[in-house]
């Protein structure tokens, strides 16, 4: 096993994105260490102890992907036990070339504290408000509702959206009255080219809300079949867009959300 360090001056986000990626690419286990804001000398160095202590007891160089612009902390972070990757390195050199203009480097503008801040909160707060249906007045501000069963990934998708991607999504449970004549609910009718759809396989939503709500009706299979079997005729009768959730990460469920829907991502 392998450690991987992520580090940074700011969230690290950077840092995790780029080495995630990179190691995904390889057969071998990893444990992972994030360590943001790592901001001053000191920090650094108490860094630097959990590399080395991470080298010793595996007797293998921790990789460490990382971000600075504070020369002095990154010079201490590379003269660490493990093998230092950095991201901006590689592409400013070539970047600075192409757009014949010198990098002015300020402290945290690689790790997502833009001004574009304001959307994402702005959206955070919007489908807090508006999850599992818990209102509908606000539909017409929303960028995208998402449908479905219960435990199919609505919230956490919705979540994943506003977050990213400053994207109001709102979120809206299909229940059995809803589906008994295969008939979209009034408050959805209304706001009909904002709705997507989720979905998911009935053994795998089974095993979800048997975990939730053991030896319950709404977690037999034969309710979770009938479910899902409703809810994907009444998409192919509306021609709402869908997704199968049984296999994706939310990640990839909101990227193609974004893709398919057509959305933009919000930002100043």
């Amino acid at each position: 096993m392998r450690t991987a360090f992520y580090i940074s001056d700011g969230t690290a986000l950077t840092s995790e994105t780029f080495g995630h990626a990179i190691l995904s690419l390889f057969p071998v286990t990893v444990r992972h260490v994030t360590l943001p804001f790592i901001d001053d000398e000191a920090k650094a160095q108490q860094a630097v102890e959990e590399i080395n202590t991470a080298f010793a007891d595996t007797g293998e160089k921790p990789l460490i992907f990382h971000t600075f612009i504070d020369t002095k902390i990154k010079q201490i972070i590379v003269a660490s036990d493990g093998v230092s990757y950095d991201f901006l390195d590689h592409y400013v050199e070539p970047v600075q070339q192409e757009l014949g203009l010198s990098p002015q480097p300020r402290t945290n503008r690689t790790h997502g504290i833009h001004q574009d801040y304001i959307f994402r909160i702005d959206a955070v707060n919007y489908t807090l408000a508006n999850d599992d249906g818990v209102t509908t007045r606000n539909y017409h501000e929303a960028d995208i509702i998402l449908i479905g069963a219960s435990r199919t990934g609505k919230t956490p998708t919705c979540l994943y959206l506003a977050l990213q991607y400053g994207i109001k999504a709102a979120n809206y449970p299909l229940t059995e009255e809803d589906m008994a004549d295969l008939q979209l609910p009034y408050d959805l009718k209304m706001h009909r080219h904002k709705l997507f759809g989720l979905t998911i396989d009935p053994e795998r939503l089974q095993q979800i809300r048997d975990n939730r709500r053991a030896n319950s009706r709404y977690a037999s299979m034969e309710q979770c079949v009938l479910e899902i079997e409703h809810i994907e005729s009444l998409y192919r009768r509306e021609a709402i867009p869908y997704l199968n959730s049984t296999h994706a990460s939310v990640e990839e469920i909101a990227a193609k959300i974004m893709t398919i829907a057509k959305l933009k991502r919000h930002r100043y």
